[in-house]
């Protein structure tokens, strides 16, 4: 991984609360959008994007829902925040155990700090006591990358039921309090048989409102959804995506190819979305249907093969999604849309403000 960007995000350019609670008649769109074309950057509002697209350009969104996926837990006497990451083919879930903060949100569990988490921390076998009288236990580790994400299998209740009953939207620190799971739910987002979704939300997706996407569509913009469900980021290390379960449906694999042979461009909503259809696209650069897993790291030295162009959000500097940004853009363009967003003091993370990445 190349070496983080030489630009400091300053604690207070995190946005605490979503846009429309900063001030009365706010809606989803009015954040800021920085636009990178190579190294010129430009400053707009989000509610200009229509005019910054062209009719033939294709938005590829990300219709995953956002799960209330942290759950309050005891193990012995202690208690724990199980943070439910991923469901696995087999009906056990990938999981993280966090420590409550006392201030509302978590923080990763400090390894040999006191008993409790010598005994609850990262030990196959676990037994995590959860609301509703279910049971969790920790069975293996996801990854041979470390022991923050284990599989763990659930007894007593289904896990999507437990969520809804039970659930919260995970929360990071910076935030100011909690908030309702609408909040954190695109207008993209379609619900799920199986109860599946993402774990954080595909934020880059959420400025978006119904009135925008009518101009948008309006204007001769199109739409091909895609599912990408995320797992529970590592907020800590910033630490490369784990595999992720995806599906590029027959209909929009056929849309983005049109536009590719034509003149308009393919631009992404988010990274999910980049992730979900550069899995589905061969070494010729077509896109064919695709779903299943994807383990799939976009890198520079991978490069992209559809995407021309990418809106997301503000990561921080040493963000493992910024080779995903370099591989679309190139490193000069990055360097430069976050020196200006630094110095025009953009807000940063879920909340904040988003970055578009044209050729």
């Amino acid at each position: 991984m190349k070496s983080p960007l030489a630009v400091r995000v300053p604690e207070e350019l995190s946005a605490r609360v979503p846009a429309e609670q900063r001030g009365p008649g706010l809606d989803r769109d009015d954040v800021r959008l920085l636009v990178s074309r190579g190294t010129e950057v430009s400053h707009h509002g989000f509610a200009e994007l229509p005019g910054l697209l062209r009719a033939g350009d294709l938005l590829v969104v990300n219709t995953s829902p956002t799960l209330a996926a942290a759950v309050d837990g005891r193990v012995g006497h202690a208690r724990v925040v199980v943070h439910f990451s991923t469901r696995g083919d087999d009906g056990r879930w990938a999981v993280e155990l966090r420590e409550p903060d006392g201030r509302g949100t978590t923080r990763a569990r400090a390894e040999g700090e006191g008993v409790q988490w010598r005994d609850c921390g990262g030990l196959a076998g676990t037994k995590v006591r959860l609301p509703g009288g279910a049971r969790l236990v920790l069975e293996e580790p996801l990854s041979a990358r470390g022991e923050r994400l284990w599989w763990a299998r659930v007894s007593g209740a289904e896990v999507p039921a437990l969520l809804r009953e039970h659930g919260r939207p995970i929360r990071y620190s910076y935030t100011e309090r909690d908030q309702p799971l609408s909040v954190y739910q695109t207008v993209f987002a379609l619900p799920y048989a199986d109860g599946t979704g993402s774990a954080e939300m595909p934020s880059a997706g959420r400025p978006f409102t119904a009135r925008l996407v009518a101009e948008l569509v309006s204007r001769g913009v199109q739409f091909a959804p895609v599912t990408l469900h995320t797992g529970v980021a590592s907020a800590e290390s910033h630490e490369p995506p784990y595999p992720e379960r995806f599906a590029v449906p027959e209909a929009s694999a056929r849309l983005i190819n049109a536009v590719r042979a034509g003149d308009g461009r393919v631009v992404a909503v988010g990274t999910t979305a980049v992730r979900a259809v550069e899995s589905a696209a061969g070494a010729d650069g077509v896109v064919r249907a695709r779903a299943g897993w994807t383990g799939l790291v976009v890198t520079p030295e991978r490069g992209v093969r559809v995407v021309d162009g990418l809106l997301t959000g503000l990561h921080e500097p040493e963000a493992s999604h910024l080779l995903m940004l370099e591989a679309v853009a190139g490193r000069a363009a990055i360097d430069r849309g976050y020196e200006a967003a630094v110095r025009r003091r953009y807000l940063w993370h879920e909340f904040g403000d988003v970055h578009l990445l044209l050729p």
